[in-house]
């Protein structure tokens, strides 16, 4: 998923519902497995592209990243046993829609690799906050603490902002390239929603109904566009 830096600013969720989502809702397990499946893909993702990096404070910046990531996969895979659930057989209804999005939005620079990891990440990271806030309070504790901040992304908010104050040109093509990550990212919230009955009746749970849903994507474009002036796009 990504940590997020205290800086970066992101979706402020509702106050909690005055009655939690159950934890025995079908969906929680849903939730659990998309996080996780997107947890080990960060880890993955994050441990090649740490060869991007044109220093080695860089390398091993990513490489601590990647670490989290494993970490919070972890956590969620407890989670899951707990619930009685086998992690891959639980994760593979969304394996295609997250490949799907990693694939449409494979970063070729170190710059555009930062900036996915920074934007690209936060985005998904506020609608899952958003819907932490209607679950019960174990449920919730545990995507808190998987999508908890790990203090790597200072490192990736010099990076870029140095290179954009550095370049005009540069600035522009990360500009267009975090609004890409914008609509990408959108895109695949709705279908991995669609992957799943459980999951669709949980995030309309927390969210009230489908305007809620809506209003909850102008959130995101919101905080999307705060993040992106923290980078210096």
């Amino acid at each position: 998923m990504g940590a997020q830096s205290p800086a970066a600013p992101g979706v402020t969720p509702n106050e909690p519902a005055t009655s939690a989502i159950p934890a025995e809702h079908a969906g929680v397990t849903d939730l659990f497995a998309v996080l996780a499946y997107g947890e080990i893909s960060a880890f993955y993702r994050l441990s090649e592209e740490a060869a991007l990096s044109p220093t080695l404070r860089g390398k091993v910046a990513v490489a601590r990243m990647a670490a989290a990531e494993l970490a919070h996969f972890e956590r969620l895979e407890s989670a899951l046993t707990e619930r009685g659930a086998d992690v891959y057989t639980a994760m593979a209804p969304f394996t295609r829609a997250l490949d799907d999005y990693h694939r449409s939005t494979d970063p070729s620079t170190w710059l555009e690799s930062m900036v996915k990891f920074h934007v690209g990440d936060g985005i998904a990271a506020d609608f899952y906050r958003e819907i932490a806030g209607a679950l019960s309070p174990e449920v919730a504790a545990v995507v808190r603490d998987v999508l908890a901040q790990t203090g790597h992304s200072e490192f990736v908010i010099e990076e870029v902002r140095g290179a954009v104050a550095a370049s005009r040109s540069e600035r522009d093509r990360l500009t267009l390239w975090g609004r890409r990550l914008l609509g990408e990212a959108i895109t695949q919230a709705q279908y991995v929603m669609a992957q799943r009955d459980e999951l669709t009746e949980l995030v309309l749970a927390a969210t009230g109904d489908l305007n809620g849903i809506a209003t909850l994507f102008d959130r995101m474009q919101a905080a999307h566009a705060e993040r992106m002036a923290v980078l210096g796009l």
